[in-house]
């Protein structure tokens, strides 16, 4: 008879204890968090109290615009100051936002395509100079637009083009800093493994590009609009040179003539800040509508 000797199982290495890890990494004091609180609402109050200023202003009349505490309500007649915005002058105002729409519409979309374009070019292809052509776009983001704007108002004036919206839509048709920032967007964000599967399918480059490149560039085609938009509606110095007939003028112009006039006609003093208020209020719901393309932008390229 055999007899089956069972072995004993040796011991398990015990294992080693470690201390609880905070779910949330290094604890910090308590005060940084306070303090970061405090400088962001700072930051808030700053940029917002004039926007805030200019929205309580524009409800008031001649006499409580300067009689009355300015970050408060005081007989409001916003009504009959946006109605009297809208008429002065036989509705000029309207002309004014108009032509501000056209100019800063029109230039973004044509700027925003171009440098797409070139950044997705400068990105994804090799051509001899292209580092040179990248240099000069470089040098281009850092050359501020006051500089250019008389060399800019004596070719259109030899050219005869002056005093025309094509005077002040031809300049923004182009945006430096847009191409530079769609070709860094294109390099890190447009797999070549992508465009060569397209490519293979049988599309061209121009296609790859609409269908392919572009869906994957949306967050920074959005970011490349609202800034020259914003760029283009706030920009004073080009029309000024560029137009002389009023009816031409962009908003911001148009203001800074009725604030001129403010001394002869105290009534337009209402007006000029409802104005004001009114090119604010666009801006910001132009930014608010394009963000969520832009957060859309953002998930789909994370997903990908």
């Amino acid at each position: 008879m055999t007899t089956v000797t069972k072995r004993r199982a040796a011991p398990a290495a015990p294992v080693p204890s470690f201390p609880p890890r905070s779910s949330q990494g290094i604890r910090q004091p308590r005060w940084t968090g306070f303090l970061t609180m405090g400088v962001l609402l700072l930051c808030l109050v700053y940029f917002a109290l004039p926007v805030f200023w200019v929205l309580v202003a524009a409800t008031k009349n001649a006499g409580d615009l300067f009689g009355s505490f300015g970050l408060w309500f005081s007989h409001p007649r916003l009504l009959s100051n946006l109605k009297g915005t809208f008429s002065y002058d036989n509705g000029i105002y309207g002309r004014w936002l108009f032509n501000s729409v056209l100019y800063s519409g029109v230039s973004a979309l044509v700027a925003t395509f171009v440098s797409a374009a070139a950044g997705y070019a400068l990105a994804k292809f090799e051509f001899r100079g292209r580092e040179a052509v990248y240099a000069i776009i470089l040098a281009g983001v850092m050359v501020p637009g006051t500089a250019t704007a008389l060399p800019l108002y004596l070719m259109f004036s030899s050219a005869h083009l002056n005093n025309t919206y094509l005077s002040v839509l031809l300049p923004s048709f182009l945006s430096p800093f847009g191409v530079f920032l769609c070709r860094v967007y294109a390099r890190a964000a447009v797999p070549d493994e992508v465009l060569d599967a397209a490519r293979c399918d049988g599309a061209g480059e121009f296609r790859v590009f609409t269908t392919v490149a572009l869906r994957m560039m949306v967050p920074a085609l959005v970011t490349v609009f609202l800034f020259h938009f914003v760029g283009v509606w706030n920009n004073y110095l080009l029309p000024l040179l560029m137009l002389a007939n009023d009816k031409l003028y962009p908003v911001t112009l148009g203001l800074v003539q009725w604030n001129g006039d403010t001394q002869r006609i105290p009534e337009l003093y209402p007006l000029t800040v409802m104005g004001a208020a009114i090119s604010v209020v666009l801006l910001g719901a132009a930014i608010l509508s394009l963000q969520r393309f832009w957060i859309a932008g953002i998930a789909t390229g994370s997903i990908r």
